[in-house]
């Protein structure tokens, strides 16, 4: 089997399709045999099929030696964090003039990708829009939201020029606030940003402009009118906790970081040292819209994978076939069955992922209705969608972080070398396949593993029998070792790109 090589090769097909396709093309091409990476092949000392039972069997032993010798769980306020407001960094990092920084830096940088992508040279590799959205923002921000801490919550440049705002109509009608006042809706829940969440991954998979700079920042003004109109509405504050789907997305990953961010009043912001994955233990379930949004964001990325097997290459080809004439129109049906899959995708994971919690409930205490402990070991699913985010998007950042560098001195693309950076060479084999292979594997048996044991904290105490709690535990073991196994598999498989 071949490990993904030349990942951004395919990704720029979507994104930024114009030089990077065709030097990587002749490599894409010519890679016939098992793993390989970015310019180089990389053979699998043993078969795959040994990697997949190794790796499933990892995951259960885990499970096996967590029932051995965790006989009992501290609840979820029962760990010891480090209040870093007490420490000359977490004064610094806490100051109003560092905030204020940090968010007039991520204001300025929305402002350059939107100018740039509207008045800049409508190039993919020329302009800098492409590669801030799709690699530094997307897959870069979700690094750090999970490795570090929510640093989204500081920068996000749409509060920051709502609260701006909001701050400037308070000075001139003193005591009025920039809302409408309206009551958001118990009902609707996030159920807002879990939508608007299927609505970015079907433009990043299926949206035929991902890579135009010009859409792209169209798309960007589009959603921040959409989030500015929801705090009017509603209340800056309800906005981002209901509706904002990054800040919801991006926080649900912080919730496995180290750091804890908190409002300590005056402008400051109080910074909490803590074990990783204790910010995704709770004693209460989580509501049926965050459930459907953490089961989507595993969903999308799996999927994202998927798309580029052999197997989704034959789904293609069966049920929208190249055209045989010029009169043919196969890019529109192939659109309406990746959308389908877009969609079909959660379905899929949040019927089974149902099921499986049907089986939980019935090796616990039958009478909990499922939706609440569906609800209540989602979040225990968060390191897998921070594992293969990890696994599959590495050698896409690895590269297309690279072009940042000459863009950062020419980001419209009209010819400028403000830093001396323009004729930086990009290396396509910065991080060569044998190490992304392998980087791979531990980061989705890790993720998994660390599931496991976060789930197996969550039924001790949520069940009052340790008995019941292992009991039900054995449907969500089988759950990891199958979605272990599937998930190696698809990063295993050779990139198939659809034209």
């Amino acid at each position: 089997m071949t490990r993904r090589a030349a990942t951004f090769a395919v990704r720029a097909q979507r994104r930024t399709r114009a030089a990077v396709a065709v030097s990587l093309g002749a490599l894409v091409a010519s890679a016939q045999a098992q793993a390989h990476g970015f310019g180089a092949r990389y053979d699998l000392p043993i078969p795959l099929s040994l990697y997949l039972a190794g790796a499933g069997l990892t995951v259960a032993l885990s499970f096996a030696m967590l029932a051995l010798f965790m006989r009992k769980a501290p609840s979820a306020g029962e760990y010891r964090s480090i209040d870093l407001t007490h420490t000359v960094f977490g004064r610094l990092l806490g100051a109003p003039g560092v905030l204020l920084t940090c968010r007039m830096l991520g204001v300025a940088l929305f402002l350059l990708v939107v100018t740039a992508g509207l008045f800049g040279v409508q190039s993919p590799l020329k302009n800098i829009a492409p590669v801030m959205v799709w690699a530094i923002w997307w897959v870069g921000m979700a690094y750090i939201s999970a490795l570090l801490g929510n640093l989204w919550a500081l920068v996000n440049p749409l509060d920051t020029l709502f609260a701006w705002t909001e701050a400037l109509c308070a000075r001139i009608w003193p005591g009025r606030e920039l809302t409408l006042g309206l009551r958001y809706p118990d009902t609707l829940g996030a159920w807002p940003a879990s939508v608007l969440f299927l609505a970015f991954v079907w433009m990043e998979v299926v949206w035929e402009h991902s890579d135009s700079p010009a859409y792209l920042a169209t798309a960007m003004l589009g959603y921040s009118a959409l989030t500015w109109l929801g705090m009017l509405l509603f209340g800056r504050a309800q906005w981002l906790r209901r509706g904002e789907v990054f800040a919801l997305v991006f926080g649900l990953l912080a919730r496995f970081a180290p750091t804890e961010l908190r409002e300590s009043g005056a402008g400051r912001c109080a910074l909490d040292l803590r074990p990783y994955g204790v910010g995704l233990l709770s004693r209460e379930p989580v509501s049926n819209s965050i459930l459907v949004l953490v089961l989507a964001m595993l969903a999308a990325v799996s999927f994202d994978g998927f798309i580029e097997t052999p197997l989704w290459a034959a789904i293609l080809e069966y049920y929208a076939p190249p055209a045989q004439d010029l009169a043919s129109d196969s890019g529109a049906a192939r659109a309406w069955v990746q959308t389908a899959g877009v969609i079909g995708a959660p379905l899929l994971f949040v019927a089974v992922y149902l099921v499986f919690a049907r089986l939980i409930a019935w090796g616990g205490e039958a009478r909990v209705p499922v939706t609440r402990t569906a609800g209540l070991f989602v979040l225990t699913l968060v390191p897998i969608a921070i594992a293969y985010h990890l696994a599959h998007y590495l050698s896409f950042l690895a590269m297309a972080g690279q072009y940042l560098i000459p863009l950062a001195s020419d980001p419209f693309g009209f010819g400028r070398d403000l830093f001396g950076t323009k004729n930086y060479f990009v290396r396509i084999g910065l991080v060569d396949a044998r190490a992304v292979w392998y980087i791979s594997i531990g980061a989705i048996v890790t993720g998994h593993v660390v599931a496991v044991y976060l789930a197996h904290r969550t039924a001790l105490r949520a069940y009052s029998d340790r008995r019941l709690a292992l009991r039900s535990q054995w449907p969500m073991v089988a759950l990891m070792v199958c979605y272990t196994m599937i998930s190696l598999w698809i990063i295993a498989q050779p990139i198939v790109t659809i034209r």
